[in-house]
């Protein structure tokens, strides 16, 4: 069985003989097999391979697909295998990105600061949070990046630079527990961390509480009144849950009078999902 693609047209076979076909135009999609090889399973397959190809699949791509209405019991058990919906006079299939730690703390930041601050990215990874809090921070902002490795700062800066964003942004390596050195208190709007390990480099190398307290206690000094302190906790076997549960502890006790804590927990997944944090300086 092999699906042969040209332009719109997704032709399925089977060896030799065309047994399906499939469109897309626009956003619409139009499925029909031959009649003498329906409930077998093969409008299914080239269905998928359509959304798959076209991003439908992605839980991280916001996609949108319609379809005429179908004219038969086995169209519709088809159409709603593939979440397609009936809407109006068609069917609707939309998807919107599946919400994680991280995008809702992008989100979270988005609404609460504005262009042109001073962002720290305390542990800058492969650089996608420092793209984005440089679009944040936008061309009257700055952004400094830092990590303990050198794979890190290098991926950061040529993400930058591929971005057109390194004017505003810099990755250095240092080890934020030393995040002190680099700033001076009352200065940073904001400043984030994403703990763990550096997404794919080997999981023995990764941030704990010993390093990681020091740094957010830094990361309260640096920040400027209404500035925000972000986190992403994480455990699992490979971690364990040590410098989670230590940033939970020096969260909670935090005073009142000079902080507001939110521990943003999702409460449907697994206790080892990750666990975004904010600090709000009074």
């Amino acid at each position: 069985m092999q699906i042969r693609r040209e332009k719109d047209t997704y032709t399925l076979y089977k060896e030799r003989t065309v047994i399906g076909t499939a469109r897309l135009a626009e956003g619409a999609v139009w499925v029909e097999i031959d009649p003498a090889w329906r409930r077998r399973g093969y409008g299914s397959y080239l269905l998928k391979e359509l959304l798959r190809e076209n991003g439908g699949l992605d839980p991280k791509a916001e996609t949108r697909f319609t379809a005429p209405l179908p004219a038969d019991e086995a169209a519709r058990a088809l159409a709603a295998k593939f979440d397609f919906q009936p809407a109006g006079e068609q069917l609707l299939r939309r998807r919107v990105p599946d919400l994680s730690a991280v995008g809702f703390c992008h989100e979270f930041l988005a609404a609460h600061l504005a262009p042109g601050g001073f962002y720290i990215d305390a542990t800058c990874g492969n650089g996608h949070d420092t793209e984005f809090l440089c679009r944040l921070a936008g061309p009257s902002g700055r952004v400094l990046a830092l990590d303990i490795q050198p794979r890190a700062v290098e991926a950061t800066n040529a993400r930058l630079q591929a971005a057109g964003l390194n004017a505003i942004g810099r990755a250095v390596l240092h080890d934020h527990a030393r995040l002190s050195e680099l700033a001076v208190p009352g200065s940073a709007d904001c400043v984030l961390f994403n703990f763990g390990w550096l997404p794919g480099a080997a999981h023995d190398v990764h941030s704990t509480a010993a390093g990681s307290l020091p740094a957010l206690q830094a990361a309260l000094e640096l920040l400027k009144p209404r500035g925000v302190l972000a986190a992403v906790l994480y455990s699992g076997q490979v971690i364990g849950d040590s410098e989670k549960q230590a940033a939970l502890a020096f969260f909670r006790s935090l005073p009142l009078t000079k902080y507001t804590v939110l521990v943003c927990e999702f409460a449907n997944w697994a206790d080892t999902a990750p666990l975004p944090c904010f600090i709000l300086k009074k």
